[in-house]
């Protein structure tokens, strides 16, 4: 059995896992929160609540801000609350497993930026064949949303913003830049969701709980892993193993909300979990070959 300790890629990779479990079981979460809010409440609530909590758990008062570089973190931040409104504007209208797959253009591409070895882009090559399978070429249940493909398509250049912009330098920690980027993020919708008409019974305990859990699972268990792991994974491997989200996303939309998929598109999960892992797999290999 490996020590996590002593392998960097191999703990990186187990946080990142967890997190992507985390973010698309709160998924589930959203949508049936949409049926009682608006979406850009849900939105602004989840990075309300996220940065509150992670300025507690991070102890944000010790950041010395003089070191801060505004411009990582207002990247960042602007990352952040584009991928969760345009996401959650997407999921609204499309089934989850699919939203995610078309978001999932993002790190793909930033992925293919990156790919410079051979097994590189046998890696995203099967990425690409598991997403082109996801898409319900044949007779769905449901017909795609178009305004929802937009959506999701946002969302995943923000999502790639959102890798790029967390390997920067931004003068903190990796837990402070989640947190303030998150803050920032806040800004941004909070004064669209009071624009909007902020309903006033989010504050209720009785919802308010909800929104706490969303909070944890979307935004502050998720983003804070994926800092740390992006500290020993390199922007292709990154990307590439963030393949597993939309096969994630579907087997939480299948379980929570009882969306079904086709035959292809289960199948498509299968080639995704097998990209994920022949990208580790290569990447450990490489790692070992250069110490």
């Amino acid at each position: 059995m490996p020590n996590l300790k002593s392998t960097p890629h191999l703990q990186a990779t187990f946080l990142l896992l967890i997190a992507m479990l985390s973010l698309q079981s709160s998924g589930s979460l959203a949508k049936v929160l949409f049926d009682q809010f608006p979406i850009l409440t849900v939105s602004a609530m989840r990075l309300l609540l996220g940065s509150i909590i992670l300025a507690v758990l991070f102890k944000i008062w010790q950041v010395d801000f003089k070191q801060v570089k505004y411009k990582a973190i207002l990247s960042y931040g602007f990352a952040l609350a584009g991928m969760n409104l345009l996401f959650y504007l997407s999921i609204a209208r499309l089934p989850l497993g699919i939203a995610v797959s078309f978001e999932f253009i993002g790190p793909l591409s930033v992925a293919l930026f990156y790919a410079k070895q051979r097994f590189d882009f046998v890696w995203v090559g099967l990425a690409i064949l598991g997403l082109v399978l996801l898409f319900p070429f044949d007779q769905a249940a449901q017909p795609l949303d178009p305004l929802g493909i937009a959506f999701a398509l946002g969302a995943g250049a923000c999502w790639a913003l959102y890798i790029v912009a967390g390997q920067r330098p931004s003068g903190v920690s990796g837990n402070h830049t989640v947190c303030l980027g998150m803050f920032v993020g806040m800004l941004i919708l909070m004064p669209l969701a009071l624009f909007s008409g902020l309903p006033t019974n989010v504050f209720e305990p009785s919802n308010l709980i909800y929104f706490v859990a969303l909070a944890v699972l979307a935004s502050a268990l998720p983003f804070s892993l994926e800092m740390i792991a992006l500290r020993n994974l390199t922007a292709l491997s990154f990307g590439t193993l963030m393949s597993l989200e939309p096969a994630i996303a579907a087997l939480s939309g299948f379980v929570f909300l009882g969306e079904q998929l086709l035959w292809s598109q289960w199948l498509a999960l299968s080639v995704i979990i097998m990209a994920s892992i022949g990208c580790t797999y290569t990447a450990q290999k490489n790692r070992q070959a250069t110490v």
